[in-house]
């Protein structure tokens, strides 16, 4: 039987030489493989009390819609500065060359909801420490993150766990 490791496609070199870019398109493209990703994406999460579901641009637009469809909850992108009309909360946070800003519609979450992030990858941790911060700017509460790939040695899921976030990986690879 296939796991959702085996839809992955690892392209050498990718945008970098050295870097191994884990492509989840392949994941995406295959249904039996996408339905995998997003019912063990959600299934430590069935029957706890979630009332949204966050996406980190991009491809946890993807993962994120999927799972809050299946959980029958609403969806809020976190998206990159610049990218939503209304008015936004923003986070800036530390690149490995500078620094990037997400933002969050400002009534996009209520004092007191519960939300479950969602992304493809957790890497150094970065983006999904800054979602956080956005969603408990708005006084909502995070109850979990959940990725489908884990890239242990960037340290991403222990700043994340030294937050008090539980996480939850679907595969993890080796290196970057």
């Amino acid at each position: 039987m296939r796991t959702v490791k085996d839809y992955i496609r690892t392209i050498p070199n990718f945008p970098h030489d050295g870097i191994m870019f884990r492509d989840v398109t392949t994941l995406f493209g295959d249904a039996r493989g996408f339905r995998i990703a997003v019912d063990q994406l959600l299934h430590p999460y069935t029957g706890m009390q979630i009332d949204k579901v966050a996406g980190l641009e991009a491809r946890g637009f993807i993962l994120g819609g999927a799972v809050a469809h299946q959980l029958g909850k609403g969806f809020v992108p976190i998206r990159k500065k610049g990218k939503l009309p209304g008015k936004t909360v923003e986070q800036t946070y530390k690149l490995e060359y500078g620094t990037a800003t997400v933002e969050l519609h400002d009534d996009a979450l209520q004092p007191g909801e519960k939300v479950l992030i969602v992304d493809d990858l957790l890497a150094t941790g970065g983006t999904a420490e800054a979602g956080i911060k956005l969603v408990e700017k708005l006084g909502a509460e995070v109850i979990g993150c959940a990725f489908v790939i884990d890239l242990p040695a960037l340290g991403g899921r222990k700043l994340l766990e030294s937050m008090g976030m539980a996480v939850h990986t679907l595969c993890e690879f080796e290196g970057e």
